[in-house]
């Protein structure tokens, strides 16, 4: 993040018109080494409070961070309705297949076989697809990352904080203590020549096995949800006077 919101300056996206907000788990603590207009939200509620962000504000830049946990598991519902409406910000998701912060339950994307303290013996469960449910749902822009390529993940993050409506970055993101994955990722990750064509095409490339596409799988330019909500009207520069705002009040309350 620290590489990209440099590179968003340079595309006119001021740091002064960028906030982030994180919900509960490791992926907050990115709130203490970014000097920028942030906010904690409880956990899975990130993109609840980013989505209300945009709509108070349209004219902002915001960035929402979730772990596999926070994002897909709580906060599954808010990150789905984001996406189906296509609301104007974007999530990264720290996914490390594990609740990390309480010391390496299984999540949502846990591997058959992941070993924690709340299944000794290994989960049973295959893991969720996220890109695949969010391609689904239709969410506009859709890509993977890779904590183990960082240019490449920051220029992931450029081009998604520069679309206009939901996108969301899936990082492939070791924990070190609870699931080190950074053998296997770095065996099986290849970077994607370009977005797919079509959702079925990106779908199938979210479901390839064999080794672990990163880069834009799908980008699409849909209307997004301020704006169908709103039309051109921004409630910061638009508002009603509070003169006007207590005229109006007067008129609810007085039988």
């Amino acid at each position: 993040m620290k590489k990209a919101v440099p590179l968003l300056e340079k595309q006119g996206i001021s740091q002064e018109g960028l906030v982030i907000v994180g919900g509960i788990g490791c992926h907050g603590k990115i709130m203490d080494y970014l000097n920028l207009t942030s906010l904690y939200a409880i956990h899975g509620r990130g993109s609840a409070v980013a989505q209300g962000m945009k709509l108070a504000n349209p004219e902002l830049s915001v960035i929402a961070f979730g772990g596999d946990g926070d994002a897909y598991g709580e906060g599954l519902e808010h990150t789905l309705f984001a996406a189906k409406r296509n609301s104007d910000f974007t999530l990264v998701v720290h996914d490390n297949g594990t609740y990390a912060l309480t010391t390496g339950q299984f999540s949502p994307t846990s591997a058959v076989g992941f070993k924690g303290p709340s299944l000794p013996k290994g989960s049973v469960e295959p893991p969720l697809n996220p890109l695949v449910l969010l391609l689904e749902v239709g969410a506009s822009f859709v890509a993977r990352g890779y904590a183990g390529h960082i240019d490449h993940l920051a220029s992931l993050l450029v081009r998604a904080v520069q679309h206009k409506g939901f996108s969301v970055i899936d990082v492939l993101q070791p924990s070190v203590v609870f699931n080190n994955s950074f053998k296997e990722y770095n065996a099986l990750v290849r970077e994607l020549p370009s977005p797919a064509a079509s959702v079925e095409e990106a779908i199938r490339l979210a479901k390839v096995t064999e080794y672990l596409p990163i880069g834009v799988f799908y980008e699409v330019n849909q209307p997004v949800f301020h704006e169908r909500l709103y039309g051109s009207w921004n409630p910061v520069v638009q508002r009603a006077s509070q003169i006007d705002r207590r005229k109006s009040l007067r008129k609810m309350v007085t039988p």
